[in-house]
């Protein structure tokens, strides 16, 4: 199997040189526990950190052009497929934003969506017959929930999580009150964050894109603690509905779930987030979007742990979340009809700093950005749980992985 691999060049204090090309088992295997190898470079160009591929339309096949988010640059470079594993720049670099990190294709190949960390951007550009990006058009700002005037109180039907968090504190008792999250606590504080002037607002931070069934898309802001809800209108992005996540908690990616359920991993705080949608009232308009669940990653996160990417199992039974710092990999069970999750065990990642990790068969592949290196871990397809790593290849500055065959 073929991989691409993004990647941190110089200008982001890295060792790679481009996009790069990982290999892993045959392509004909039921299994993906070969021993990895790098394979060199398909692409030399500046901080590659975030690759989506073309998903096919008219006479390009699945993969067959590759979008890169240059992070330093901030810019979006679409490339064609040349070969088995090397590729060209099909068009010029289009500008999208401050330390652009993530690009999502749309499902009908008519756009894509670039999402911004430095400056907080979501940006939309049409893709031309042969998939090249156009003029970005820019949506509209985020707002802090917990700016000064925002409500802080829960919308209709929302969950309470800061009364939610005594009720369990007051339920757990004093030897497991310290497992659940302080979101009570970070509500005491608010009168006096509130109470800093304009200086001190918070920076939005765009982190990633979903597209989701019916022509919705979702993005979080990771510096305002909220998950968005677009439509495409025209040649932009037309909001729905906004949903407030814990104040500091930093929504970074998502995952959706055949059941309906959108699951949120909080690069900040560490806990998995459980969304879904409700029919309005009257019968007719859009759902509204709220939180139903939450949990903590696992019981062992250390301080200054930030989670990273989420992934989903294939039989859609476990979510795998990537921690930074403590350098482990939470395994999650879906409960019910996917309206709640349940922490199962928390691993070693085999890396130093799981940037990103992709469920290949019965395999994850774990990207150690600083480590430099891919790591391979088996999946038991009983409990979902990873188990040691089982073969390792050195990688330059890995922050991507995607399959391209």
């Amino acid at each position: 199997m073929r991989f691409l691999l993004g990647g941190y060049t110089a200008d982001m204090d890295g060792s790679a040189s481009g996009i790069g090309v990982l290999l892993a088992g045959a392509a004909d295997e039921a299994s993906a526990g070969g021993a990895p190898a790098f394979a060199g470079e398909a692409a030399a160009v500046d901080s590659p950190s975030w690759l989506a591929l073309h998903p096919g339309s008219g006479s390009i096949e699945r993969g067959d052009v590759v979008y890169a988010a240059l992070e330093a640059r901030g810019e979006v470079q679409a490339f064609r497929r040349t070969g088995e594993a090397t590729l060209m720049p099909l068009g010029a670099p289009v500008p999208a934003g401050e330390a652009v990190c993530h690009v999502a294709v749309a499902p009908d190949a008519r756009f894509l969506v670039a999402a911004c960390w430095g400056d907080g951007r979501v940006v939309r550009m049409e893709l031309d017959a042969a998939g090249r990006p156009g003029s970005p058009t820019l949506a509209a700002a985020a707002a802090d929930p917990y700016g000064p005037g925002a409500s802080s109180e829960p919308a209709a039907g929302d969950i309470d999580l800061a009364a939610a968090a005594r009720a369990l504190r007051a339920a757990a008792g004093t030897e497991f009150a310290h497992l659940v999250p302080d979101h009570d606590v970070a509500d005491d504080r608010e009168a006096a964050d509130d109470a800093g002037d304009e200086a001190s607002a918070r920076p939005s931070r765009a982190h990633q894109t979903v597209f989701l069934p019916d022509g919705l898309i979702a993005t979080t802001d990771l510096g305002l603690d909220l998950v968005r809800f677009w439509r495409t209108g025209g040649e932009g992005l037309r909001p729905l509905q906004q949903v407030a996540l814990p104040k500091g908690s930093g929504p970074r990616h998502m995952v959706w779930h055949p059941s309906g359920h959108l699951y949120v991993v909080t690069e900040l705080s560490c806990e998995l987030f459980v969304l879904a949608p409700f029919p309005p009232a009257t019968g007719s308009g859009p759902a509204t979007w709220r939180v139903v669940a939450g949990t903590p990653l696992g019981a062992g996160m250390l301080p200054g742990d930030s989670a990273a990417e989420l992934a989903l199992s294939h039989d859609r039974e476990f979510l795998y979340a990537g921690v930074r710092g403590s350098n482990t990999l939470a395994a999650l069970r879906v409960r019910g009809a996917g309206e709640s999750v349940l922490p199962v065990a928390l691993v070693d990642a085999g890396v130093d700093w799981p940037r990103h990790h992709l469920v290949v068969r019965d395999t994850l592949l774990v990207a150690g950005q600083r480590s430099d290196e891919i790591a391979s871990l088996s999946l038991d397809i009983r409990t979902g749980v990873p188990g040691r790593v089982r073969h390792r290849a050195a990688a330059p500055s890995p922050t991507c992985i995607v399959a391209i065959r």
